[in-house]
């Protein structure tokens, strides 16, 4: 039996078994009409009262009619410059014989033009669905009774039934063994009797709730089972009666009870964080979230430690738009354990404030980066949860693209940029430096800061015959500091480089001269040695020329090869002396006196092939590059050669990097820095790193000190069972000492996770638990 169909506004009769009830014309672009529309298998008409009775493969459409303008209409005929069809217009569309083949009219411009007179075209958009096996409409009180296997989608929910009864006017509705999924975050409700109430509220009876995604059939692994149950858009799941079950056994009773039913975020408590340890004892961290605005909220972390007191913490963040964004995080605790051993903080008030923010101001780009803490030892004792170093590390890594600076850095770099920059090459930075220095007052001298530092590059082609560019740097700062020299210095280095073809282009050369004049305005701030001193000038001369050739070699074919380039490379540099006492801040000041001979060789490898889905991919397999400088100033004495650098890497798979970079000096001193790193990421989601960095101090026979040798690990290998563990390790090796050293154990079933975290410390063990829902509180993950 062929598909028939009945066409009806809410609240009219139908008139005739096929037909359409059109809305009265009306101005353009304002003309909009709700209509229903019935297609099933069969269509009864029963008298007394008024009822159609649908069988068989039953849907009924709630059509949005709006009125569209055809000179917009007409300005979409690039399809038929495309060769497609543009398909006819929702009113010239008729229920046609099932054999019939009439063709489609088409429409000139000038019928077109009539039709914009008489009014305007009208086009229809789904609104909701509703599908079942066997519908009874009632015209009188406009509802519809559905039974056996009821489905309906409202907006960003779906509704599952096995039967109920939908008023058309009020769209409201209620309905047997129902089951609703909020797509938004696969919230589950399940119930008795469920009661649409409005757009998107409802009144569950004797039902449950779990926010994640269920198979059909599934039992859920945990659930909050309610006697009664109100959701309500823009709100909450209100529960009465209420219990936590896990695989529906009963093991928390409740007599209210508030879960997060909102498509947005709102205000509660998140999960807690337990943790014991040796030198901190029990503690609890109850996470509260506030939610502002659609683009602000506020987390409080309020903390308590039992051998320590309460620790506060609180976390803000705002998204004006796509360019603006910042994450502020503050932690506060009046100390009640004094430092022991190794511990080096003296004031029991412990503190640590950082975050980041980036925001554009027209054409300019700002970023912000906040970095205060109390003490040395404060990330290495309280690194726990999302308030410690390595999560919140993690997060502003993610979010800004940039991270904290190490628990070891004693000079915390707190800072405010500008740059913008023209299409000419030009740019323009301005940034604000300060420095909180855990070491003050250990090294002679108090940190520098910058206030301001503005900087100035361009580049110009000034001969496009022989590629001649006049490049330049200018840079004004201002060094201060609480004790020690300071100066307010103006660096202009302006360059002219000019390429020299060779050998007809075999050879690729290059000449660049430039002149650097360095001018201080010193401020000595009580250092004896620049009691004297006010101004310097510094004039250099610098020439610099380079010559290389660029090789390549392709292996394999097409389909499947890879590609060797390879580029050695000759370069002299120049820079006259001038012997001056200049302050030293940076390496502006140090540069000058240099005849050296650059030599090495580059060589980078990819890799070509096809995918599996006949996509043919090109990306970088590894590269190996060598090279060394040779001193020909006079006293260089009998070690001129400096050491020879090494930088490789290879990536075997795109899941897979190693890095390795070593320092080799050629005389007596052998090895001067290795750094090496692997990671690699599975299909399955896991992970390992390793990362090892070695210095060799050179001075340590005539200034004291040690070498530098340390190893970073991490893991995570998901196992069976859905369970994961996770591994990770902090070592300095010249002394033997686990600065930390971590193991998890994960078990992560659908909607729900459990992790059991033990970490050692040179003076502290731990163990934590933290437990999470989805959905519940925050996002579902597992972090470590």
């Amino acid at each position: 039996m062929h598909s028939q169909r009945y066409f009806f506004p809410a609240a009219a009769l139908v008139c005739c078994a096929v037909s359409v009830l059109r809305p009265a014309a009306a101005e353009a672009e304002s003309v909009k009409a709700l209509q229903w529309e019935i297609n099933a298998d069969k269509l009864t008409r029963l008298e007394n009262p008024a009822r159609i009775v649908a069988e068989g493969h039953v849907e009924l459409i709630k059509l949005q009619k709006t009125a569209a303008d055809r000179k917009k209409g007409r300005s979409a005929r690039w399809n038929d410059l495309l060769g497609e069809d543009a398909g006819q217009p929702e009113e010239e569309q008729r229920p046609a014989d099932s054999g019939s083949s009439k063709a489609v009219p088409q429409i000139s411009e000038n019928a077109a033009a009539e039709a914009d007179e008489a009014g305007p075209r009208m086009v229809s958009t789904v609104m909701t669905t509703v599908k079942a096996d066997r519908m009874l409409y009632n015209m009188d009180e406009g509802t519809v009774r559905a039974d056996g296997k009821v489905f309906i989608e409202i907006g960003p929910d779906q509704l599952k039934a096995d039967g109920g009864t939908v008023n058309l006017k009020q769209e409201t509705g209620s309905f047997e063994n129902a089951a609703i999924i909020r797509q938004y975050k696969d919230m589950h409700l399940e119930g008795q009797k469920i009661e649409k109430t409005g757009e998107l509220t409802y009144h569950i009876e004797d039902g449950w709730i779990i926010t994640c995604k269920l198979q059909d059939g599934e039992t859920p692994p945990w659930s909050f089972k309610a006697a009664e149950a109100d959701i309500t858009d823009g709100g909450y799941a209100y529960l009465k009666h209420a219990t936590f079950r896990i695989k529906d056994v009963p093991v928390l009773y409740t007599p209210i009870m508030i879960l997060p039913a909102k498509r947005s975020r709102q205000t509660g408590f998140l999960f807690p964080l337990v943790s014991m340890s040796d030198r901190n004892g029990f503690g609890m961290e109850l996470p509260f979230f506030i939610n502002l605005s659609p683009s602000a909220d506020i987390t409080l972390y309020p903390h308590y430690i039992a051998n320590r007191g309460f620790m506060a913490g609180a976390e803000g963040r705002y998204a004006l738009d796509q360019g603006g964004k910042g994450t502020l995080m503050a932690n506060f605790l009046s100390d009640d354990l004094k430092a022991e051993g190794s511990r080096t903080y003296t004031d029991q008030e412990r503190y640590w404030l950082r975050g980041k923010a980036d925001q554009e101001f027209g054409e300019w780009t700002t970023r912000l980066d906040i970095d205060l803490v109390s003490d040395r030892d404060y990330l290495s004792e309280f690194d726990l949860g999302r308030t410690g170093l390595t999560l919140s590390d993690r997060y502003y890594l993610e979010q800004f693209g940039r991270g904290l600076q190490d628990r070891t850095t004693d000079q915390r770099t707190n800072s405010l940029k500008a740059l913008r920059s023209w299409g000419n090459g030009m740019s323009l930075r301005a940034s604000l430096t300060g420095v909180d220095d855990l070491a003050e007052g250990e090294n002679g001298s108090a940190a520098l800061w910058k206030l301001p530092e503005i900087e100035h590059n361009g580049r110009l082609t000034v001969y496009e015959a022989v590629k001649t560019d006049l490049s330049w740097s200018t840079d004004y700062v201002h060094y201060w500091r609480e004790e020690g020299v300071g100066a307010q210095r103006l660096d202009l280095y302006p360059k002219v480089t000019a390429a020299v073809p060779l050998l007809e282009q075999r050879l690729n050369g290059s000449v660049t001269a430039g002149l650097r004049n360095t001018a201080y305005a010193i401020d000595g701030n009580g250092d004896a040695a620049w009691a004297d001193s006010d101004t310097e000038n510094r004039l250099l001369g610098i020439l610099q020329s380079e010559l290389s050739t660029l090789m390549r070699k392709d292996f394999g074919t097409a389909g499947d090869g890879w590609s060797h380039v390879l580029r050695p490379f000759l370069k002299h540099t120049y820079v006259t002396d001038d012997d001056k006492n200049l302050p030293q801040f940076d390496g502006v000041d140090s540069f000058g006196d240099q005849n050296s001979i650059t030599y090495g060789i580059n060589n980078f490898f990819t890799v070509s092939g096809i995918k599996r889905n006949k996509e043919e991919f090109e990306r970088d397999y590894g590269y190996v590059k060598l090279q060394q400088s040779y001193d020909l100033r006079s006293d260089a004495g009998d070690e001129p050669f400096l050491p020879i650098e090494l930088r490789t890497a290879w990536y075997p798979t795109s899941s897979m990097i190693f890095r390795y970079e070593t320092d080799l000096n050629v005389y007596d001193d052998g090895f001067l820095r290795h750094f090496a790193e692997g990671d690699y990421r599975s299909w399955r989601g896991d992970i390992f790193s390793l990362d090892y960095l070695y210095y060799k101090n050179i001075y340590k026979d005539t200034q004291g000190g040690s070498d530098t040798s340390s190893v970073r690990l991490s893991a995570l290998v998901n196992l069976m069972y859905d369970f994961s563990a996770g591994y990770s390790l902090e070592k300095s090796l010249e002394d033997s000492i686990t600065l930390k050293e971590k193991v998890s154990l994960v078990y992560h079933p659908a909607c729900w996770a459990v992790e059991l975290g033990a970490e050692t410390t040179p003076d502290n063990e731990q163990i934590t638990i933290m437990f999470q829902l989805a959905n519940i509180g925050a996002p579902f993950g597992v972090d470590f």
